[in-house]
């Protein structure tokens, strides 16, 4: 009998692993509507959805492996990554999706967060204050208009897979919508800068990288105490908390 592997797993969702299936269970039906309704109109691969009876949606395991993951090394040829960037350019060229995603927050909510998680990390001790001030003036610069484009929301590096140079799929689309397209580009480079030029020969032109670098650090201070409160180490080598140290 297959074992149940515990991919993720927190107060909010987990997804479990049993042989070819991925099972997850989420306890806000809109976010599983989110994800169901974004793999029907993405212009890249997606898994197989095999069954959904809420709180859980079945989904056939891809094909590949992941490029790597955050604070682990990355794999894959330096054209992986490319066809990854070509994969995110196809689905921020897509038509617009009708619902707002978490990517595409107001700049002023955005702001109004920022400064608050700012705040709590110097006031609680979790970081110190001359890395919180020195990372919020570089995440200024993500904080401007920027045209709505087709995006992930929480491309992590763990969510695409690749079969030699090839894409073979994308996963955990319950933060898709509406949003800023650097806003993935970051996501998805984040603890891995050194693949960046990679990603991009893929993408093609006309990416802003202050930007990119502004979102690093806006995405890692807006992260680090909730991944504390949930389980995970923000601490970790490679991880977030390096990605800020990284700023100075």
């Amino acid at each position: 009998m297959d074992e149940v592997e515990v991919v993720v797993a927190h107060s909010e969702r987990a997804t479990l692993r049993v042989g070819d299936v991925f099972l997850k269970v989420d306890a806000d039906r809109a976010r599983i509507d989110r994800e169901v309704e974004a793999m029907a109109l993405v212009p890249v691969p997606t898994p197989r959805i095999l069954w959904r009876e809420p709180p859980v949606l079945a989904l056939a395991a891809l094909p590949g492996s992941t490029l790597g993951s955050l604070g682990g090394p990355s794999t894959g040829s330096p054209a992986a990554w490319a066809a990854a960037g070509a994969a995110l350019r196809r689905l921020h060229g897509a038509p617009l999706p009708p619902l707002p995603g978490r990517a595409g927050r107001s700049v002023a909510a955005l702001t109004a967060e920022l400064d608050h998680e700012c705040a709590a990390l110097v006031t609680n001790g979790v970081l110190p204050a001359g890395l919180v001030t020195r990372n919020r003036r570089v995440a200024e610069a993500a904080l401007r208009p920027w045209t709505p484009a087709f995006t992930h929301g929480d491309l992590q590096i763990a969510h695409v897979f690749v079969d030699g140079d090839e894409v073979t799929g994308i996963i955990d689309w319950s933060e898709a919508g509406r949003g800023d397209a650097l806003y993935d580009l970051a996501t998805f480079t984040l603890g891995h800068e050194d693949r960046l030029d990679d990603v991009l020969a893929g993408y093609g032109a006309g990416v802003d990288l202050d930007v990119v670098r502004a979102w690093w650090s806006l995405r890692s201070l807006l992260a680090v105490r909730w991944l504390t409160e949930h389980g995970f180490d923000p601490f970790a080598p490679g991880c977030e908390v390096d990605v800020l140290r990284a700023r100075m």
